[in-house]
């Protein structure tokens, strides 16, 4: 039974990752309202919440309390973690190429693997270590190869994406001791809502989504945004990390950038190079790794 939990808890994680790697294609669309990348992100997580306490309402009305003494924990997983790694990113964006920012983000699974020593006592096996190299080697064929240079703020900006992403991981499986997958995300989509209108420009807003000719399409799209790139694979990351180990999820999630490339592929009809199909061989072969039982 627990096997199989495991088995399942991965497929979710994977599927998350595959929901998160379309999220280029919902932000394009958003870019050309005239929205910027920090208001896409509160639009994104602002309905996410929205439909979180909804099904948190439906589900389990009474997973809406929650000990006092566990609020500094929500706040981590939506202010520190959330909301941290988003706006590092998207700052980590304009201070460097997009391909180095995306390599310092999914230094992730790297964090998340060293604090889930130091939280959990998680053991870091061969097998462990052999599919966080290629993920992490997998991660960087993706995202391009430069030679760039960055500067020290620009590279503290860019791990503190990867720290913040990592975050979530940990704080999550902590909060899932106690509470359930509807309470824990409903609770971190709230905080992190709140804290992205201090950065947003409401007032901006507001104003774009008025001044839309197609009103009715546009909120449609916002809320697609929320649904398929923030609800939908939040909801089965937490849900999977009820049963997988931190470190582990973290690795199988490198999926994202591998599913973005191919959505860019298919849809942009942009060029798969040599070494970005080298890169997504090596991202499968660190899930496979993971998952390959070796036992008789």
């Amino acid at each position: 039974m627990g096997k199989y939990r495991s088995k399942t808890g991965s497929i979710l994680i994977i599927i998350a990752g595959i929901l998160w790697g379309s999220m280029g294609i919902f932000v394009r669309r958003l870019s050309s309202y005239g929205f910027d990348p920090v208001q896409i992100v509160a639009i994104r997580i602002t309905l996410a919440a929205v439909f979180f306490c909804l099904i948190l309402f439906i589900k389990d009305p009474s997973g809406f309390r929650i000990s006092f003494k566990d609020i500094p924990l929500f706040f981590g997983l939506g202010i520190g973690s959330i909301l941290f790694f988003t706006i590092c990113y998207f700052k980590a964006i304009t201070m460097m190429s997009l391909s180095i920012a995306a390599i310092l983000l999914y230094t992730s699974p790297v964090w998340i693997v060293i604090m889930s020593v130091w939280f959990f006592k998680e053991k870091i096996n061969k097998r462990k270590l052999i599919a966080l190299a290629f993920a992490l080697g997998g991660c960087i064929l993706v995202s391009g190869i430069s030679d760039e240079r960055v500067s020290v703020s620009g590279l503290l900006v860019g791990l503190g994406s990867g720290i913040g992403y990592g975050l979530y991981s940990i704080l999550g499986t902590v909060a899932l001791r106690k509470y359930s997958t509807y309470t824990v995300t409903a609770y971190t989509f709230m905080f992190a809502a709140f804290g992205s209108w201090f950065f947003c420009h409401p007032s901006d807003m507001v104003k774009k989504y008025s001044e839309a000719q197609d009103f009715g399409f546009l909120l449609l799209l916002s809320c697609l945004t929320a649904l398929i790139t923030a609800f939908l694979p939040f909801l089965a990351y937490t849900q999977g990390l009820s049963s997988v180990e931190a470190g582990k999820a973290g690795i199988l999630a490198t999926v994202e950038p591998m599913v973005a490339t191919l959505f860019g592929i298919v849809v942009y009809s942009e060029r798969l190079t040599l070494i970005s199909g080298l890169g997504i061989i090596m991202i499968l072969s660190a899930v496979i790794i993971l998952n390959y039982n070796v036992e008789r």
